[in-house]
């Protein structure tokens, strides 16, 4: 928690080098079915068309599994510049109709207006600026539109994280490291307590915050 929660502050946590090539790899398998119900949750709010924008997308499994899914028109924005790479090669070896681009959540390169819908799974927790990364959510975002935020529960308890554990190991000493591995990442994220006072300083006057699992679902409405 320490660690995460300080060096946030410093700058925004993105992943960069071999450990991106790595987390493709070895996350792959596990991470494409759980993008792929996001995706199915994002087609719900979709007309056909719809503009939609990924922020922090890691590999990119989110963007191509919604661009399988209907006619939309796809952005995915990551400070890693080797993510970008790697999502580039990923949408490109799937037939994927997906632009990603580098850039910053707190300083983003689109126009007001641009997007229909936005997306961001399990980096929210490592923004710098996470209520100026909100107001920008908003300003990219057209009327009506809608910005789904999932991420982890600081307030978890241990037998949410083992049973969350148990859908991403085998018993033993895997289990018992993921188990650590999530109560890391939960220990870093916020409390439902804090992404509500964060979202009250922002222009965003609608929400709605549902648990689910170790983590929640943030909906965030443009009125």
């Amino acid at each position: 928690m320490a660690l995460m929660r300080t060096g946030r502050k410093i700058k925004d946590l993105g992943i960069t080098g071999p450990f991106t090539r790595w987390y493709d790899k070895n996350t792959r398998e596990k991470r494409i079915g759980e993008m792929r119900e996001y995706a199915a949750e994002a087609k719900r709010h979709l007309a056909d068309n719809a503009s939609v924008l990924e922020v922090a997308p890691g590999p990119g499994y989110f963007s191509i599994e919604l661009a399988k899914m209907g006619n939309y028109t796809i952005t995915g924005m990551d400070i890693s510049a080797d993510f970008v790479k790697i999502c580039k090669a990923n949408a490109k070896r799937e037939k994927a109709s997906v632009n990603f681009v580098q850039g910053n959540v707190s300083q983003m390169p689109f126009e007001d207006n641009a997007f229909d819908f936005i997306f961001c799974s399990a980096a929210f927790k490592n923004f710098k600026e996470p209520v100026k990364a909100l107001a920008e959510m908003h300003r990219v975002l057209k009327k009506d539109g809608i910005a789904l935020i999932v991420d982890m529960n600081h307030d978890v308890s241990k037998e949410m994280l083992e049973e969350a554990a148990r859908a991403y190991s085998k018993p033993g000493f895997e289990r018992w490291f993921m188990v650590m591995t999530f109560k890391g990442l939960c220990k870093g994220a916020y409390s439902k307590n804090e992404l509500e006072e964060m979202i009250k300083q922002t222009p965003f006057s609608k929400n709605e915050i549902k648990e689910s699992g170790i983590g929640f679902y943030i909906y965030l409405y443009k009125q």
